[in-house]
């Protein structure tokens, strides 16, 4: 967990060392490290069975989870904009 964090703030480190210089090639490697991540999580999970006998199942609890974050998260988000702006609104109308 320390070399975890201590990695990070290394790269954040030479990141605030290094912000005068222009970095555009970064994104290109950043973007091809992550797909890299990705395909060998994919070979990992592929290569498991345990996991590849219960993929219907996994699948179900993350599209419900998935459903239920998205559902919760707009269902909040409509309630404080109407909390903020709507109510606010009125009530500078009838002022």
């Amino acid at each position: 967990m320390f070399i975890i964090i201590g990695i990070m703030l290394t790269g954040m480190l030479i990141g605030y060392l290094l912000r005068s210089k222009r970095l555009t090639w970064i994104h290109k490697i950043i973007t091809f490290l992550i797909w890299l991540l990705l395909f060998l999580l994919g070979i990992d999970v592929g290569g498991n069975e345990a996991i590849m006998k219960g993929l219907h199942t996994l699948g179900l609890e993350a599209l419900i989870i998935t459903l239920a974050a998205v559902i919760g998260s707009t269902l909040l988000a409509w309630g404080l904009w109407y909390l903020l702006y709507i109510r606010n609104r009125d009530k500078e109308e009838k002022a």
